[in-house]
């Protein structure tokens, strides 16, 4: 018989918790050790699920067809909650829902209206509104690049979030947009994101975010090996406009191989801090390739969608996640702080709080 866990001191009170068993996450595409989308959501479902005694299962499908199947056994099985992350998850939560009307399910970024589903959506363009905002005051060519990853409504909240970043900041910079594919698989193609890289940087972009899942890292890579953008190889007509980053110290790889009249490259992160992966030289203290990351907190979502079950508060529903629920924000750790000026951090502050109080309305359609 499995032991009370004990009581838990919130904020508003004393919440009993209940005891946790089994919980199982189902994945669309990719697996829990990407470091992006899945290993940020994965990693916060772990930590709660073992700070509350429990065991978590996964499932990781080579085919979105084998989703319906693995949701329906983990319910078959009682699970005390079963989470389908992603948008590819939902209708095999959904078909699972009617059918088995006391399981408990949760969806994080994705939605059904069945009541025993708790569905976790985010304001994905409040986000990207911030370090869109970063991108167009610290360009230093005026032209930044935007990879997607699948062509869906979902992803366009980003861009547009994004774009209009930009655009607060720089009203003249522009913004290079493409999408990797059409399909779920365009979210685990990082070759073909390289290529969109390189095409953007052809284009004068020397900021790059990848909102693009695991192909996110083929613009990581794109961009670490690349280094720099050179003078002579900017389109007719653009010139360098600033050179915000001069002091910080550089690599010496950089230093060898940018030499000249040039500018660093940056690329932007999605969904977890992935400021770690612009380092080339294990060193924090220089240049570093990652300017930020926009988090989306689908850890956050995890972490709520256990601690509901544990604590006897679950219900079903939709949840709406964006900067006044923590549940978005931007990276900066020893890797980026040399990047962002105390100045922009208050400037990208000021403009987080307006957001949170309504003075600044950041659109999510295109």
């Amino acid at each position: 018989m499995k032991k009370l866990l004990g009581v838990l001191l919130l904020g508003v009170g004393l919440v009993w918790a209940q005891p946790l068993g089994s919980v199982a996450m189902v994945f669309s595409e990719g697996a829990k050790t990407d470091p992006t989308f899945n290993g940020v959501a994965y990693g916060g479902a772990q930590r709660t699920v073992q700070q509350f005694g429990g065991r978590l299962f996964d499932f990781e499908p080579t085919d979105p067809s084998q989703i319906p199947g693995a949701v329906r056994r983990f319910a078959a099985e009682r699970f005390d909650l079963i989470i389908g992350l992603g948008f590819a998850t939902e209708p095999g939560i959904a078909a699972a829902a009617r059918e088995f009307r006391d399981q408990r399910f949760a969806l994080i970024d994705t939605a059904t209206d069945a009541p025993n589903v708790a569905s976790y959506v985010f304001r994905e363009n409040e986000g990207t509104f911030l370090v869109g905002y970063i991108a167009g005051r610290l360009s230093q060519t005026g032209v930044v690049g935007f990879v997607g990853g699948m062509d869906i409504p979902l992803i366009h909240k980003f861009e547009v979030g994004y774009r209009e970043g930009v655009r607060r900041a720089c009203p003249a910079c522009r913004v290079v947009v493409n999408y990797v594919g059409n399909t779920p698989a365009a979210f685990s193609d990082p070759a073909r994101a390289k290529e969109i890289a390189a095409f953007q940087k052809s284009q004068g972009a020397d900021i790059i975010y990848a909102a693009a899942g695991a192909s996110g890292l083929g613009v990581f890579d794109y961009v670490k090996q690349t280094r720099c953008i050179k003078a002579a190889e900017l389109p007719r007509g653009l010139r360098f406009r600033s050179n915000p980053f001069a002091t910080v110290p550089k690599y010496e790889a950089y230093t060898r191989e940018c030499a000249g009249d040039t500018r660093p490259m940056f690329f932007i992160g999605g969904d977890g801090n992935l400021n770690f992966l612009g380092d080339t030289d294990n060193n924090p203290a220089t240049l570093n390739h990652a300017l930020t990351c926009m988090l989306k907190r689908v850890d956050v979502a995890a972490q709520r969608a256990v601690e509901s079950v544990a604590r006897g508060s679950f219900q079903g529903g939709l949840v709406s996640l964006g900067l006044r629920e923590n549940g978005l924000g931007y990276a900066l750790d020893t890797y980026n702080q040399a990047l962002l000026s105390e100045s922009l951090r208050r400037e990208v502050n000021a403009i987080r709080q307006s957001i949170v109080a309504g003075r600044i309305v950041v659109p999510d359609k295109r």
